[in-house]
């Protein structure tokens, strides 16, 4: 990879379902499709290109995926989360992930954005975590403290940006399922018991790792649809799920945009 690119990127980005548009914004820009990176895990899903895009974005260098992989295709976490690994040999120090996800808060509607404050980790309570297997010291400790692991400096800047532009921007708890079945109605019950605000099939894992390798995280969910809908209501379908995504993208983008600027002019924090 650094034979490819032009510049040691310092912020890497994830674009989740039908989130991939900020990619095109990227100047200077190598493309790299993931099936050119050896051991890279494939994308298999609808709205997740599968592409690294390696450039400027808001004076800063970025390398921005455009599509990630899930638990569900059949990959092992740590295959899901090696393109973290990746994007931290490569340069990044910060980490900016976005994800489509169920509203679980009485109170969120589609097209909402939500800043991640914690999470509710069922995939690892259940057993799965990428930091199982063999312990490699140069990676990261072994006992990992996930106190604290969303950049509160980062988080607050996204919500004066979110603020600034107008847009709706909650800050909550997600929470990560395996997928990829949506969730019962007695699940979102429970998720709402627990404390939860959305629910997806992602990120978690790659914050994990994102901590072990010592990264700042910011992360942003698209509020898609309101899980566990009504059957009278058709349900849900990874189809609306893209549909509302794309619509809700410009406001995540300028989000993204200002706490990048806020990154190179030192507001928060410097690269």
């Amino acid at each position: 990879m650094r034979g490819r690119v032009r510049v040691a990127p310092r912020v890497g980005i994830v674009l989740g379902s039908g989130l991939g548009r900020l990619a095109d914004a990227v100047e200077d820009a190598v493309v790299v499709p993931y099936g050119d990176v050896p051991h890279f895990p494939v994308s298999t899903v609808q709205g997740h290109s599968g592409q690294l895009v390696v450039g400027m974005l808001e004076g800063a260098p970025v390398a921005v995926m455009r599509g990630r992989v899930h638990y569900y295709e059949g990959y092992d976490l740590r295959q899901v989360t090696f393109p973290i690994r990746v994007l931290r040999r490569l340069g990044a120090e910060v980490l900016i992930l976005t994800n489509a996800a169920g509203g679980v808060h009485e109170g969120y509607q589609p097209g909402e954005l939500m800043v991640l404050r914690d999470h509710i980790n069922l995939m690892g309570l259940a057993g799965l975590n990428p930091l199982i297997g063999p312990e490699d010291p140069e990676l990261g400790v072994r006992f990992l403290d996930m106190a604290d692991a969303y950049d509160a400096e980062l988080r607050d800047r996204a919500l004066r940006v979110g603020a600034e532009l107008g847009l709706t921007v909650h800050e909550g708890v997600y929470a990560v399922v395996a997928g990829p079945s949506f969730e019962t109605g007695a699940e979102v019950s429970f998720l709402r018991l627990a404390g939860a605000d959305a629910v997806g099939m992602s990120t978690v894992p790659e914050v994990i790792v994102a901590r072990h390798e010592r990264m700042r995280v910011l992360a942003i969910s698209v509020i898609t649809n309101v899980a566990a809908a009504l059957p009278a209501d058709g349900g849900a379908g990874h189809a609306d799920v893209v549909s509302v995504a794309e619509r809700a993208a410009p406001g995540l983008e300028a989000i993204i945009r200002g706490v990048i600027r806020g990154l190179t002019d030192g507001t928060v924090g410097t690269l």
